[in-house]
């Protein structure tokens, strides 16, 4: 039996939809690899990954399969039960990073959710009720349940929802001093994005992240590394924290995770994890094994060293270009990120304006993103063939020469 399928369009979203979005102007209804086509049959090269999630590109023939034969046997049985596939993709993760323990869920939101309820238990559990301060970054972003937008240092996302949490510090990234003065005895956890994602594709210098980890062994806080976007082999390592030798307590990982199934990951140590004993948090979908056997097979191929070291090679093709492309129009005053995770900072003669290059691209045909008004961001699928990098930066040129009426 078949369901009817009603015809739709664009101009539907604005009749049935909550206006929280602005989605663009055609809908994708077909992807393959790093090739997506529209209603109409027009094709445009992927360089959004889906905001860094579809990290192997569409229609991944061992997603699809373990998807499909997963699809076949069981779909949802609850934490009431563990499955096979949650165990499997557990033991992986435990193998390939510093955790001993994993917590499954379903969106970073609820990983961050996860790490944030952890350090202030643990901090409970052992220091008594007045250690429960969080300090976190300027420009972060880290979820949007009340918790985790309260957590993120970014005003414009968290006003207007009543009293916040209270107990959180901001202090700006890359600034140990400010780092410094604001961790006390009342902090239970420093919270960092190894690369600031949404706040510019910015990452985190070596000795700031050294220092973090310091200051926090010295007041018992625990280091907390949200990897939502920057994990899953998008540095150019499994997760970044690797590239940095720096091991964090607490680690939440989604987005590419799944590879384009919603899914995410809290990881930590077993004597952390002891402080969530039974009823102590839970999720009613986390760890099913429809996500856990897409999530698996993500890992098999993403945790190789042929994938990881593609990214490296893949990232030097799209920092020469885009440096040339920067240079050749005045548009980019930098070119950073590290991996596939991309951001072009736009000089000031173009900031705020990174809408303007992301309608530009769509209408040559790429998909692109912004991390903010003033950064171009690229987060394409981890395979992406060369040609298609190749073919993606000459559109990409393209809209910019218009854009600037080159």
């Amino acid at each position: 039996m078949s369901v009817e399928q009603v015809p739709v369009q664009r101009a539907d979203f604005d009749q049935v939809m909550v206006p929280n979005y602005a989605p663009a102007a055609f809908i994708p209804v077909r992807g393959q690899g790093s090739r997506v086509w529209d209603q109409s049959g027009r094709e445009l090269v992927d360089f959004s990954g889906g905001i860094a999630v579809n990290v192997l590109g569409h229609a991944h023939p061992a997603l699809v399969g373990a998807l499909t034969e997963q699809a076949n046997r069981l779909w949802h049985v609850s934490n009431v039960f563990t499955n096979e596939p949650a165990l499997r993709l557990a033991k992986k993760l435990v193998d390939a990073t510093f955790a001993e323990r994993v917590f499954f869920c379903n969106s970073g939101a609820e990983a961050n959710e996860a790490a944030f309820k952890l350090a202030r238990r643990v901090a409970h559990d052992l220091y008594g009720t007045e250690k429960y301060e969080i300090i976190a970054a300027l420009n972060s972003f880290h979820g949007r349940t009340l918790f985790t937008v309260s957590v993120g240092g970014q005003p414009k996302y968290s006003d207007g929802f009543g009293p916040k949490i209270t107990g959180i510090t901001h202090v700006p990234y890359n600034d140990l001093d400010a780092l410094k003065a604001a961790v006390s005895d009342k902090t239970c956890a420093v919270v960092l994005e190894p690369i600031q994602g949404e706040g510019g594709v910015l990452p985190a210098e070596l000795e700031y992240l050294q220092g973090a980890r310091k200051l926090c062994d010295e007041h018992n806080a625990l280091l907390i590394f949200d990897e939502v976007q920057s994990g899953m082999g998008r540095s150019g390592h499994l997760f970044a924290y690797m590239h940095y030798g720096v091991i964090p307590d607490i680690l939440s990982s989604a987005k590419s995770i799944g590879g384009g199934f919603p899914m995410a990951a809290m990881l930590t140590t077993e004597k952390l994890a002891t402080h969530l004993a039974v009823g102590v948090h839970g999720t009613t979908y986390g760890g099913n094994p429809l996500a856990c056997s897409v999530g698996e097979a993500v890992i098999d191929i993403v945790n190789t060293p042929e994938v990881l070291a593609g990214v490296n090679a893949k990232h030097a093709l799209f920092k020469a270009r885009l440096e040339k492309i920067g240079q050749q129009y005045g548009v980019f005053s930098e070119v950073r990120g590290m991996g596939l995770l991309i951001g072009c900072v736009l000089t000031e003669a173009w900031k705020g304006k990174a809408k303007d290059f992301f309608n530009a691209a769509e209408q040559e045909g790429v998909m692109i993103l912004q991390a903010g008004p003033d950064v171009v961001r690229f987060a394409p699928s981890l395979v992406i063939d060369d040609a298609d990098i190749t073919e993606g930066l000459d559109r990409f040129e393209r809209a910019v020469a218009k854009l600037t009426g080159a």
